[in-house]
């Protein structure tokens, strides 16, 4: 149960705060503090005294730390040492997952981007389903990385989630069979012999250096008219990625800039001269599973007028986190910029709009596939 004296330590820890930062706060805003501090014991003390069941004391706590949190947006989240420790742990060869990125909405899970050639994927997850039941668990009350660690375990075994989709009346139960995920980031082929298609899966360490090799090799082909690149269901990943690789079709003009807080978070990035693909016709394709890194390759070739966005509107994750470690040998991932676009448009929430909407058609789309009605659109505009 919670106890008295230790409701007074939280209102000791709570005023030290509050002394803290009161230089920086006008007085009424002093007194509203002091007033919540007043609000938030009175709350415990009924949970004490009134709660059906016994309350562990870290929990609520926990509790109330991940809720301040997540009140600020969908990506910032607290971690207590065990849940940090084990996203700090190399798990090669001993845990899977799914291949879903993954968000907080309405209390229940959603689905950023399915990853390509992943379990998830191969099993019908798509972009914008909220997960609501994990193995029968109710998904909501949960925090994020509890629900994230819900979906690990052991490599080859089996998991059912229980999805909520657009469009269908009845929740969906999908099995999934966990797998270590590799992601092979970029993926190429030439349509016809004159059309290049480059799929960017994530933007990870490598995926730069990859893509500028795939697009040497379709060069060298004097036929080719011009390009493909695939940025749907691509979760982001890192900013520098998505800074070289918006370079590599620009020959100047700004990309990005972050904006936050601090000034050391304000930053612009320019491209340089020199379009590895010689000014030839480019046509972006975006989805709901574009985020983040994705959304910012895809905006600075739509500001700078370089290429056209084909698909629907991307998923809208503009902003930048850190990972905070705390004293606990937990951490807090907090967001601390946000990404705008060359023309000064914030990314977040609204996304990326293309300049030709064109839906997914039929339960059996599947990108890079003739069922791929998207594609074969590009593919008919590029030639044309």
């Amino acid at each position: 149960m919670i106890k008295k004296n230790y409701l007074n330590h939280i209102l000791i820890l709570a005023l030290l705060i509050l002394l803290n930062f009161s230089n920086k706060v006008y007085s009424e805003n002093v007194d509203k503090l002091y007033e919540k501090i007043d609000l938030f014991s009175e709350v415990l003390e009924k949970i004490q005294n009134e709660y059906v069941d016994e309350v562990d004391q870290a929990d609520t706590m926990d509790a109330a730390i991940n809720g301040v949190l997540q009140s600020l947006d969908p990506y910032s989240a607290y971690m207590n040492p065990e849940i940090f420790q084990e996203s700090q742990t190399e798990t090669s060869g001993e845990f899977g997952g799914l291949g879903i990125e993954v968000s907080m909405e309405a209390g229940v899970v959603k689905v950023i981007s399915p990853i390509d050639d992943t379990p998830a994927s191969r099993a019908g997850v798509k972009a914008g389903d909220y997960i609501v039941r994990i193995n029968g668990e109710q998904v909501q009350g949960k925090t994020l990385m509890e629900a994230v660690n819900l979906m690990r375990g052991p490599v080859g075994s089996s998991i059912e989630i229980t999805i909520r989709r657009k469009g269908l009346k009845k929740a969906k139960v999908i099995k999934i069979t966990r797998e270590i995920i590799e992601i092979k980031s970029v993926v190429s082929k030439e349509v016809d012999d004159k059309i290049g298609y480059l799929r960017l899966r994530a933007f990870n360490e490598n995926s730069s250096n990859q893509l500028k090799k795939e697009i040497s090799k379709i060069e060298k082909n004097k036929k080719n008219i011009g390009y493909i690149l695939d940025l749907r269901n691509n979760p982001g990943g890192l900013l520098s990625q998505a800074i070289k690789i918006s370079d590599f079709f620009l020959n100047d003009g700004e990309i990005v800039s972050t904006k936050g807080r601090k000034n050391r978070e304000n930053r612009k990035f320019f491209a340089k001269k020199g379009d590895k693909i010689n000014g030839k016709p480019l046509i972006v394709l975006i989805n709901n599973g574009s985020a983040s890194a994705a959304e910012i390759v895809a905006g600075a070739l739509q500001d700078q007028k370089r290429a056209v966005l084909l698909g629907e509107s991307t998923y809208g994750k503009g902003s930048v986190q850190s990972i905070i470690p705390l004293k606990n040998r937990g951490a807090i991932r907090l967001t601390v910029s946000k990404y705008y676009l060359p023309s000064g448009k914030s990314i977040s929430e609204v996304g990326v709009i293309p300049d030709i909407r064109v839906e997914e058609e039929g339960e059996e789309f599947s990108i890079n596939t003739e069922t791929d009605n998207q594609l074969n659109y590009a593919l008919k505009l590029i030639s044309g």
